[in-house]
């Protein structure tokens, strides 16, 4: 389906189902939101890497209104609604300040995975190792790879690879593999930090047989 959006680029990557917290300062910002907020419609924050556009991004709403301040600077609470691929970009609109365009809406596909259990796994040592806690997941969540996009150490290329994948199986198979690569790293970096610390400390080593 394809639809026009007024366009906020942004150097970062909005999983559908994230809450995003936006202080907007930008007088072409500050049109686009105020807009928004009146009609009571949407805007898109298209994926800015490398000085470009690559062409994926995310629609969003505004869910609050936290603070406007006396200025015209607003701070606002946004939901992501589903993932978009770009048409045409056009900066700025006629008559606007801010950026738009048209979008095709891609359908975020099946929530079944048979990956499932696998990443859950991975996902629970790599916390473990951290020794941090993460907030609880739902194996029932759809969409369990937005959810936990941010959370298992990608770079901003791969979470915008991750929002181009189409189906929850590729999502998960995807973070699968990064976690593959992560676990044994993060590893090894707590065995060096532990050898760190032993450094001075009394050892209590086991006999040689030679």
């Amino acid at each position: 389906m394809e639809k026009t959006l007024p366009l906020f680029p942004l150097n970062l990557v909005v999983f559908p189902g994230e809450d995003l917290n936006l202080h907007i300062f930008e007088p072409r910002y500050r049109q686009l939101i105020n807009e928004c907020l009146s009609k009571e419609t949407t805007f898109g924050i298209p994926v800015f890497m490398d000085n470009k556009l690559p062409g994926y991004g995310t629609e969003v709403h505004i869910t609050t209104l936290h603070k406007r301040y006396d200025d015209g600077r607003l701070d606002i609470k946004t939901k992501g609604l589903g993932v978009f691929q770009l048409i045409n970009f056009e900066n700025p609109i006629p008559g606007k300040l801010y950026a738009g365009g048209n979008v095709q809406l891609i359908d975020s596909g099946d929530s079944f995975s048979p990956h499932l259990d696998a990443l859950l796994v991975l996902l629970e040592r790599l916390y473990d190792l951290l020794k941090i806690e993460i907030d609880s997941v739902r194996p029932d969540e759809p969409s369990l790879s937005y959810r936990i996009g941010h959370k298992v150490g990608l770079s901003v290329d791969q979470e915008y690879e991750l929002l181009t994948l189409e189906t929850e199986s590729e999502r998960q198979r995807y973070l699968i593999d990064h976690l593959d690569k992560v676990i044994p790293v993060v590893s090894e970096m707590e065995r060096t930090k532990e050898r760190i610390r032993m450094n001075g400390h009394f050892k209590n080593l086991d006999a040689l047989n030679f």
